[in-house]
């Protein structure tokens, strides 16, 4: 799911991706947007939001909104650092911006009750989600190779509309392909508004613990990859003496 790329990277990958990080991103959306009243995993809002600030003079506000996009272009500029090596640790590029995720939703989680809707607070509770949303969607963007995107479903539903309309109108290509691209869009926008629910829900009683939801998801996940690669050394260690 994590591990493999280019050639050896299949659809069942993707799919396994796409349930556990957009359901990841979901959650963190919604309750970035309970905490703090800031959508946390895309940036075209805030775009508009900066040129509102900036055209009704309000300088003060727009200085952060610009701040929340340079902080997710930084995320995901730090995340394909590790994720761009090449060599024996490629398949291991993944971990570090992970734990980074993990480390700012723990953070998050335990000091969100801090929180007093001050500007400066905003800032760095809005922003540091912004930058971990924004290593996630670099992270997946890279390991899938372009095809899942966990952050934001405006490209999802434009490319689900394109799908649907070959699949109906245009009986030539009624293949597997086309019918396995709306498979994967569907659970993208499917498991990304799934855990927008959960995450609201979960925000309602659990408050800024909240977070703490998808930082064990991204745990389970990495360690789903990891315990699978020792689990298949460890089979050719034993079949390997018996072939021989």
């Amino acid at each position: 799911m994590l591990r493999h790329t280019g050639r050896k990277r299949n659809y069942k990958h993707n799919l396994r991706l796409a349930v556990l990080l957009c359901f990841t991103a979901g959650m963190v959306n919604a309750a970035g947007l309970f905490a703090f009243a800031v959508l946390t995993t895309n940036v075209t809002g805030h775009a508009a939001l900066l040129a509102h600030k900036l055209a009704t003079g309000d300088f003060r506000a727009a200085r952060m909104v610009a701040l929340w996009l340079l902080l997710f272009l930084a995320g995901a500029f730090f995340s394909s650092v590790f994720t761009g090596k090449t060599g024996p640790f490629r398949r291991w590029g993944y971990i570090i911006p992970i734990l980074c995720e993990m480390f700012i939703l723990i953070l998050v989680g335990t000091f969100g009750h801090t929180y007093r809707q001050s500007i400066l607070q905003t800032e760095y509770f809005a922003g540091s989600l912004l930058f971990a949303m924004g290593m996630q969607n670099a992270l997946v963007s890279t390991i899938s190779g372009y095809v899942v995107r966990t952050t934001h479903l405006t490209g999802m539903f434009t490319d689900l509309g394109i799908d649907l309309h070959t699949l109906l109108f245009n009986p030539a290509s009624r293949n597997t392909d086309v019918r396995k691209k709306i498979i994967l869009r569907l659970v993208i926008i499917f498991f990304f508004l799934g855990g927008g629910i959960v995450g609201g829900f979960a925000f309602l009683r659990l408050s800024y613990y909240t977070f703490y939801l998808p930082a064990g998801v991204l745990l389970i996940a990495m360690f789903y990859d990891l315990f699978r690669v020792r689990l298949r050394k460890m089979v050719r260690r034993i079949q390997a003496p018996a072939a021989a």
